[in-house]
């Protein structure tokens, strides 16, 4: 693992992207941000980090044998890495939001932005993106379900320390990708997914109506299965739908 510490950058994700473009990059390079001024998160949405206080980084990692339709699995194995080392810090009330936010109760700690690049119909390499919240205490006013480590756990936390959990659980879980141990992948981000079989609001986003649905699970192809109120089971891709803000 090399990693490369940046004072202030865009976007991390970014960053390795271009490296990666411009030169023959290390597998697990690891490129850290104190301050993150163009941060993204899924859907174009912005990811707000207070300078010195959270995790703001990316990994470059490549690929043997990953083919495209696999993709989704990329998306599970870092969710559930992440999920697995908030655990081990005790954080209270954990669940995955799909597509990949990391949950406490209602309030969001963490997101995560993976982006692939493909050869023919193989995946070549990928650049993981992850902000979570650890030690900031106050959030801007819109960021009304935003939540830190700190906040919930009542203590400090160190940053190089957790980061380093991170990166070394995300390996192992990529290992198992490459393993094709896909379905164990599967299953234990179903286990944990927020809001499941709870009756909940969504907003369409091609028609800005909301509707009342259950979650039901998350297909291999990464899309959302929602039961509807007249029992049918519907499918929605990430652009598609979203969940209703309280």
């Amino acid at each position: 693992m090399k990693i490369i510490k940046l004072n202030a950058i865009g976007s991390t994700n970014s960053f390795l992207k271009d490296l990666a473009h411009n030169s023959m990059l290390e597998d697990y390079t690891v490129a850290v941000t104190n301050q993150q001024t163009s941060g993204r998160g899924q859907m174009n949405n912005s990811w707000h980090s207070e300078p010195f206080k959270n995790l703001t980084f990316s990994i470059f990692t490549r690929f043997k044998n990953l083919h495209i339709n696999q993709q989704p699995y990329l998306n599970f194995a870092v969710s559930n890495a992440i999920f697995e080392v908030l655990q081990s810090l005790s954080v209270p009330q954990l669940s995955i939001k799909w597509p990949n936010d990391i949950m406490s109760g209602n309030q969001k700690l963490c997101g995560i932005l993976v982006e692939t690049t493909f050869t023919n119909q193989k995946i070549k390499n990928s650049v993981i993106g992850i902000g979570l919240n650890v030690n900031q205490e106050k959030f801007p006013s819109h960021m009304t379900h935003a939540s830190s480590l700190k906040n919930i756990l009542k203590k400090e936390f160190d940053l190089d320390e957790i980061m380093h959990q991170l990166v070394e659980k995300i390996q192992l879980y990529v290992s198992k990708i490459e393993s094709q141990d896909l379905e164990s992948i599967h299953k234990s981000y179903l286990k944990h997914l927020y809001k499941k079989d709870i009756p909940t609001a969504f907003k369409d986003e091609r028609t800005k109506l909301f509707f009342m649905g259950m979650i039901k699970g998350v297909d291999t192809n990464g899309n959302l299965l929602v039961q509807l109120e007249d029992d049918s089971i519907k499918e929605f891709q990430i652009k598609e739908v979203s969940l209703a803000k309280a």
